[in-house]
């Protein structure tokens, strides 16, 4: 017997939306009781556990006792007291200002993290999310991405030394094959000891990752060797490159599964537990005096894909592909439209434009476009010719006609003017070596693909590259027939919303299950609801 419970006011319930209703006040403890041989639930009211006593008139036997569960309370706290926000989700940095300043804004104005865009951009554009987003946010959270790029080394080292210069504390470093000297400069500008003896490093770091061997990199303290380097160069001094042993490159690791852009198709669940467990024997082996975390990515985009993230440990969760589908989103509205449209099969595997000559693939939306095939064609035309000459005459005639629409040597001409200005050694490199320019050529097309798609080129519909993984077509299935089946309807805020809310209502749910009650399947179903119903759910009163 596990004990008897009173009602204080209202009755118990026993239908399904009572149910439904009452697990989904997450803030509310709740006690299930048996009432005429059923199932019911009940807030408020008296429980009293064990004893002999006989029950008072009107009391109902207890099932169950469900804690509340307020969404705050998932993952680690500490990831929200460190980054000041409310709720332990964030919005990865999707390139090309896809992950837009308003998104960010409304990330951060919801107590959630965002992280801006900066891929693929120039300098002035960086500069300018910067300013906008001091005005906007001020010291409100957000960051920005800081993304690997061996072939362009000097524009990831231009965009680290403005983040130091602007005074950005806060970056997602995604897409590193290996650690460079750009994001350890970035992590140990400005490390000092405390008056009470603690070692404070001013800039953080959000690593986003999907090996266990570059997890490992940026959970330990930065490399010796760059260390060294920058001992050398007066930018550090000794006394801050010992300090340095006493931190993690980044505090915070996410675990990146199969998720749109840049990945390794793992699965989350497999994934996950191995990267908790790499924290636990670095953790243990450095004796940080601030805590390794590590978040989820990839796959979650369903109450039920962030609820089994939070059950199997993560510290927080981070979204992508399902906020490009967002109002606030930096890409089109034919992008928008057919990110509605993805299912979980829709995606496919294509080169990616920044690591083009290294085989290196992303995730994108082969629904609609054609965009996964002809990337492929150009990589596969790369790897069996020497030369945009050497290109036999049908193929080469394909490749003007189809994809690039023009001449490869007019296309080399643009090209070459562009790195002239971003980058001289590339356009020098490209006149020297033929091998380097049909690089360079095809990377034209690889990088300006996404640009269509943001801009909603019309005439380059079938050349968009949308990053998507198979989370988009997860999301699509449970928003149907729901007001954020429509693209206008969905916003970031309510999206993370539901997505937190349906989390904290299903992992009561389980709580239940797991004391032996036998729940209807339908209570497993969070289902969309707008804002005022998320703010009622969230109600105590």
């Amino acid at each position: 017997m596990r004990g008897w419970w009173c009602p204080k006011g209202s009755q118990p319930v026993s239908d399904l939306d009572g149910l439904r209703r009452l697990f989904h006040r997450v803030p509310v403890p709740l006690f299930l009781v048996e009432k005429e041989g059923i199932i019911a639930a009940g807030e408020n009211g008296c429980g009293t556990f064990g004893g002999s006593a006989a029950p008072a008139p009107g009391a109902c036997k207890i099932l169950a006792h469900v804690p509340a569960c307020r969404p705050e309370a998932l993952g680690d706290h500490s990831f929200c007291a460190d980054h000041g926000l409310r709720f332990p989700y964030a919005a990865g940095s999707m390139a090309n200002g896809i992950a837009s300043c308003e998104l960010v804004e409304a990330m951060s104005r919801a107590g959630c993290l965002g992280f801006f865009g900066a891929a693929g951009l120039d300098l002035a554009e960086v500069e300018a999310a910067i300013e906008r987003l001091r005005r906007s946010l001020g010291t409100a959270p957000h960051g920005f991405n800081l993304i690997h790029s061996p072939n362009e080394p000097e524009l990831e080292a231009a965009v680290a030394a403005l983040y130091l210069r602007r005074g950005v504390t806060l970056v997602e470093a995604s897409a590193y094959l290996d650690l460079t000297l750009p994001v350890v400069r970035y992590r140990v500008a400005g490390i000092h000891r405390t008056a009470d003896g603690a070692v404070v490093a001013p800039n953080r770091i959000v690593a986003k990752v999907s090996r266990v061997e570059l997890a490992e990199k940026f959970m330990s303290p930065p490399p010796e060797r760059f260390l060294k380097a920058l001992v050398d160069g007066r930018e550090l001094t000794a006394e801050q490159a010992a300090l340095a042993a006493h931190i993690p490159l980044a505090q915070d690791v996410t675990a990146e599964a199969d998720s749109g852009g840049h990945t390794d198709n793992r699965p989350l669940v497999t994934l996950l537990p191995t990267m908790l467990a790499l924290r636990d024997r670095l953790q243990a082996k450095h004796g940080y005096a601030r805590r390794l975390r590590v978040g989820a990515a990839g796959g979650v985009s369903t109450p039920a894909s962030a609820a089994a993230a939070f059950a199997m440990g993560a510290a927080y969760v981070m979204t992508g592909s399902v906020n490009q589908a967002c109002v606030e989103s930096g890409t089109s509205d034919r992008v928008r439209d057919m990110l509605a449209q993805t299912g979980q099969a829709d995606t496919a595997m294509a080169p990616a434009a920044d690591m083009f000559e290294m085989g290196v693939k992303v995730q994108v939306i082969k629904r609609g476009t054609m965009f996964a095939m002809r990337a492929a064609k150009l990589y596969d035309l790369y790897r069996a010719y020497d030369s945009l000459s050497a290109i036999p005459s049908d193929q080469r005639s394909m490749l003007e006609r189809d994809i690039l629409r023009a001449p490869p040597d007019a296309i080399w001409a643009r090209t070459r003017a562009f790195f002239l200005e971003r980058e001289p050694a590339q356009a020098a490199r490209g006149d020297k070596d033929p091998k380097h320019r049909m690089a360079l050529v095809f990377r034209w097309y690889l990088g300006l693909s996404s640009k269509w798609a943001n801009a909603g080129e019309p005439s380059r519909q079938l050349d968009y590259q949308v990053w998507c993984g198979p989370a988009m077509g997860a999301f699509n299935d449970w928003a149907k027939g729901s007001f954020l089946e429509r693209c206008q309807e969905r916003k970031a805020a309510v999206v993370a919303l539901n997505i937190l809310v349906g989390a904290a209502a299903l992992w009561r749910v389980d709580a239940a299950r797991r004391q032996g009650c036998a729940l209807a399947p339908e209570l497993s179903h969070f289902p969309p609801m707008t804002l005022t119903e998320l703010e009622a759910c969230l109600d105590n009163r």
